[in-house]
């Protein structure tokens, strides 16, 4: 794997920001390094039309609450309390026979828990310093004193190594052979040949980003498909989103009842964890998790992939809360991003998912650990990907520095969490509503095409010509090369067509209608469909990456129109790669 450089910015770029803040806020821009994670982390302030650091500001006396006053009196004592309730909760756990048996969970979690709570006492140099005493002469001044075209070698050599390893390195299982995991890696090569051949400035691809993207894209899929442990941690995972998000069934049933929940309706079991899910969200953006989750992630893609802060932010985002709304995330730069940092930040959300349909998908019996996994995949791929199509040729003005904007442009922000539970629990009832009528709409949409098309088709003696059947011979070669057996080539990329066309939703719920029927998909295609089925790249998300982003920076709606399509077939192809390296190893 190569180790990206990171370098101060150069004065240039420096007075680059300069102009770009004077020019936004028409006042000095505050600076301040957080600690936590050793980058420039900034907000903008939208009211004052300033540029502040993200740590919580100052309110006046008055609007505090008493409650609030009395936690920063004694923040010191109620967190050590805390941390001796999860000690002891650790303890009591481990020793008793009826949760002895979680006891690796249990710790995992009681221990992540103190060490946040140890580290707000301590500070972080304690650890980075040593770190980067050993690190940086041992390790990262050697490897950049080596002439750059050795330093990729290596990365090839390690990439090669890791595809080819895991490909033909594990024994065959099922009803796979060699031969079906030869043409997944084929099919890798030639995703990233056609990539090449149709980049903007090839002469410019930034080889160290695209190495290392697929370098971390292949041994997260063999972590989770070829080690007891990955798996077991991804399995778990999904589960308990899974068992976290069956906890809205408990508001569906006062509202119906429990043979109505038990029906599993979309209307009614799908749109409540989804509503419930968004409001959680919301509560945890106004106590601070969520922004500290999603700057850790960034923060990390930032440091391995040389890309901006910007970019790291909305790739990290977009598995969590979706595509529109991870570049709200950093609305105050959207409108000075560049043409490749736009066209990365609509590839990201074309390739994931959100966590608020994750309930959705597994509603319509999709394995929880694949939409998972294909999720954290997609954050890698999507940036090696995006870079290759168009490279970065400019300045970004968020280079060097992890931003995140605090949501604060909200006229009637939340008093407390309860508030913003609340408020969130009536944004999720409009994602809900949006998301039931673009399913109602679109299925209807589709099946007047189709009607139309039959109508057309007999007139030449065809007499299923379908929308599905015309896309799934175009879509054959690109199911070949996915690896799926050759005598269901045509019914996934059937489903592939129907992804694309309609959405994810509709091509889960085929796929959940062919395993139920009395000719279901071997083991091999339905797990590379349901990986290349996981991603929000369709014709209807198109539309709105294109509203929301135009929304956020109008000044930039041209260029974002002209690479959407672009961006679009990324990260559609982006999931198909997720599932080709998922044939390799399945």
């Amino acid at each position: 794997m190569i180790t990206q450089e990171t370098n101060a910015m150069p004065e240039a770029q420096d007075a680059h920001l300069a102009r770009k803040t004077s020019h936004t806020s028409g006042s000095d821009s505050i600076e301040k390094v957080d600690p936590t994670i050793g980058a420039e982390v900034q907000v903008k302030d939208p009211e004052k039309g300033t540029t502040r650091d993200s740590l919580p500001e100052v309110e006046d006396e008055e609007d505090v609450s008493t409650l609030t006053k009395l936690f920063r009196r004694f923040r010191p004592l109620v967190l050590i309390a805390l941390a001796a309730l999860i000690l002891a909760w650790w303890v009591s756990s481990t020793v008793l026979k009826a949760t002895r048996h979680r006891w690796v969970v249990q710790t995992v979690w009681a221990w992540f828990f103190l060490v946040v709570i140890a580290f707000r006492f301590i500070p972080n140099s304690v650890v980075t310093r040593p770190v980067e005493a050993v690190w940086v002469p041992c390790v990262q001044t050697p490897f950049f004193k080596l002439p750059r075209y050795v330093r990729l070698a290596m990365g090839w050599l390690a990439l090669l190594g890791i595809i080819f390893g895991s490909a033909f390195g594990f024994p065959l299982t099922g009803n796979t052979s060699y031969g079906d995991r030869a043409i997944s890696v084929l099919g890798l090569f030639v995703f990233q040949f056609c990539f090449w051949l149709t980049s903007k400035h090839r002469k410019h691809i930034p080889w160290p980003t695209v190495i290392v993207g697929l370098f971390i894209q292949q041994a997260i899929a063999m972590f989770v498909l070829k080690s007891d442990a990955g798996f077991s941690i991804f399995k778990w995972i999904a589960y308990l989103a899974s068992d976290f998000l069956a906890q809205a069934l408990a508001g569906a049933e006062f509202f119906f009842d429990a043979d109505t929940v038990g029906k599993h309706w979309f209307f009614v079991n799908t749109l409540s964890s989804i509503i419930f899910f968004i409001a959680f969200v919301q509560m945890m953006y106004y106590l601070g998790v969520m922004q500290w989750l999603i700057r850790g992630f960034a923060w990390f893609f930032f440091k391995i992939m040389n890309v901006s802060g910007a970019e790291a932010v909305v790739a990290a985002a977009s598995p969590f809360i979706g595509q529109g709304e991870s570049a709200c995330l950093v609305k105050p730069y959207v409108d000075y991003m560049t043409e490749s940092e736009l066209h990365l930040t609509m590839t990201s959300g074309f390739s994931t998912i959100a966590g608020s349909v994750l309930s959705a998908y597994i509603g319509l019996g999709v394995p929880p650990q694949n939409l998972v996994t294909a999720s954290v995949m997609s954050i890698p791929a999507s940036i090696a990907i995006s870079k290759m199509r168009i490279p970065e040729m400019d300045e970004p003005v968020t280079r060097g520095r992890v931003t995140v904007d605090r949501g604060d442009s909200d006229k009637n922000p939340p008093v407390n969490a309860l508030h913003a539970f609340s408020k969130g629990a009536l944004f999720g009832l409009i994602v809900a509503g949006q998301i039931l009528t673009n399913v109602l709409t679109v299925v209807s949409l589709v099946a007047m095409i189709n009607g139309l098309l039959t109508w057309i088709g007999k007139g030449f003696g065809i007499h299923a010509l379908t929308l599905q059947l015309i896309l799934r011979y175009v879509f054959y070669p690109v199911t070949f090369f996915m690896g799926v057996p050759r005598n269901e080539i045509l019914r996934v990329a059937e489903l592939l067509a129907t992804k694309l066309v309609a959405n994810e939703f509709v091509g889960y719920t085929d796929l959940q209608a062919i395993m139920h029927s009395d000719n279901p998909l071997s083991n091999r295609a339905f797990t590379i469909a349901s990986y290349a089925l996981c991603g929000f790249a369709n014709l209807g998300s198109l539309g709105i990456q294109i509203g929301v982003l135009s929304a956020l920076a109008p000044s930039r709606a041209r260029i974002i129109a002209r690479i959407a399509g672009s961006a679009m077939i990324c990260g559609f192809i982006s999931t198909l790669q997720a599932a080709g390296i998922a044939g390799m190893l399945v």
